[in-house]
C-alpha cells in the first residue's frame, strides 16, 4: 500500500454533505432536538463544527455560546463574535470568572507557580505549562515545565515537579468542565443537543477533558485530524483570522499552543504518522514519506503510544460488572 502526506486529502464538497447529513439526522431525528448549541472558542474548531451546524439545519437554530474567564485571549471573543455574525446565528455570553474563583481554580494554581517562583506576583507576570519541544532529536522524558514571562518580557523556566503539575492540571480542567455545566443548561434550555468540537487528532491522543469538552450530545469532527479540519475551513470560507490562528488551549494567562503544551510534533507530521500507525503502514515507507529516520519513528511512536494508553478510558463508558 503506497503512503504519503496525501492520505489525509478529503473532497470537502463530499465530506460536508456527509457530516451535515450526521447532524441534521442526530439531532433532529434520533435525539428529537430543536437544534444545536455549540461552544464558540475563537479558535479553527469550534468555527468548523458551528458552520456545519448551520449548513445542517439553518442559522436559526444554532446558538453560540461565549465563555470567557479572566485568563482568556481578548481576540477569543472578538474571533467568537465575528463567526457568529458571518454565520448568521444569535450568541450568549457567561463570563466564567466569578465560579471559577468561587472553586479555586485561580488560587490553587497560583499556589504552585508562588511554590516554584518564590517572588511571583500574579498581577504582573503571566504562566503556562509546556513540554520539551525536541521530542523528534533525542530521547527525552515527557517532563512538563513551568514557564514564567515577566513584566519585561524575559522568561524564567523550571521543571514541574508531578504533584504540582497535577495540581495545575486539576484545577485547570476545571475550566472545561465549567463550560460543559454551561453549555448543558442553554442545551437544556432550549432543548438543543451540545455539539463537541473534538477532532481526531485530539481524540487518538487524549487532548481532551473527560466530562469537560469531551462532555458532549455528538461530535461531528471526531473523524477528521487536525489538518483535514484546515482543510474544510477553507471550503467552509471559515474568516481568515480563525484559519491563522494558532491553536491553543487558552486556558493560562501567558499563550501557549497546542503543540507546546501537549503534541510536540506538527501537525503536518503527527497527523499522516497517526493515520499510518492506525492503518499499519511499514515502518520505512512511513520515514520515507515523514523524513523520519528510524531513530526519530520510535520516538513519535513511543510518545503517541504512551499518549492513548494513559487516556484510553476517555473514550469508553465507566468501568461496571455484568449484570447476573
Amino acid at each position: 500500500m503506497g503512503f504519503s502526506k496525501d492520505v489525509l486529502k478529503i473532497d470537502p464538497t463530499k465530506e460536508t454533505e456527509r457530516i451535515t447529513s450526521f447532524i441534521e439526522k442526530t439531532i433532529l431525528i434520533d435525539m428529537h432536538k430543536k437544534g444545536a448549541v455549540i461552544g464558540l472558542s475563537g479558535g479553527i474548531d469550534s468555527a468548523v463544527s458551528a458552520a456545519l451546524c448551520v449548513r445542517a439545519l439553518g442559522p436559526g437554530k444554532v446558538l453560540g455560546i461565549i465563555l470567557p474567564e479572566k485568563d482568556s485571549s481578548s481576540m477569543s471573543e472578538i474571533y467568537a463574535l465575528l463567526l457568529a455574525k458571518q454565520l448568521g446565528i444569535c450568541t450568549e455570553k457567561v463570563d466564567m470568572t466569578p465560579t471559577l474563583e468561587k472553586f479555586g481554580v485561580y488560587e490553587n494554581r497560583d499556589e504552585v507557580v508562588s511554590k516554584i517562583f518564590f517572588d511571583f506576583d500574579p498581577s504582573t507576570w503571566k504562566y503556562k505549562i509546556a513540554l520539551p519541544q525536541d521530542l523528534l532529536e533525542k530521547d527525552r522524558l515527557s517532563v512538563f515545565s513551568l514557564v514564567v514571562q515577566l513584566p519585561d518580557g524575559s522568561e524564567q523556566k523550571k521543571r514541574l515537579p508531578i504533584q504540582d503539575y497535577l495540581q495545575i492540571v486539576a484545577a485547570t480542567n476545571m475550566k472545561q468542565r465549567t463550560r460543559m455545566v454551561y453549555l448543558y443548561y442553554f442545551a437544556e434550555r432550549n432543548n438543543y443537543a451540545q455539539v463537541g468540537t473534538t477532532n481526531r487528532t485530539e481524540v487518538r491522543q487524549g487532548f481532551f477533558v473527560k466530562y469537560g469538552d469531551g462532555g458532549v450530545d455528538l461530535e461531528p469532527l471526531a473523524h477528521l485530524y487536525k489538518s483535514q479540519i484546515f482543510m474544510l475551513a477553507e471550503y467552509l470560507d471559515i474568516p481568515k483570522e480563525i484559519c491563522e490562528r494558532t491553536p491553543s488551549p487558552d486556558t493560562y494567562t501567558a499563550e501557549v499552543s497546542d503543540i507546546e503544551f501537549y503534541f510536540s510534533v506538527p501537525f503536518d507530521i503527527l497527523d499522516p504518522f497517526l493515520w499510518a500507525d492506525e492503518n499499519k503502514i511499514p515502518q520505512d515507507k512511513v520515514c520515507e514519506a515523514l523524513s523520519l529516520t528510524q531513530e526519530q519513528y520510535e520516538r513519535l511512536k513511543r510518545n503517541t503510544d504512551q499518549k492513548s494508553r494513559a487516556t484510553w478510558h476517555f473514550l469508553e463508558l465507566p468501568p461496571a460488572l455484568s449484570p447476573f
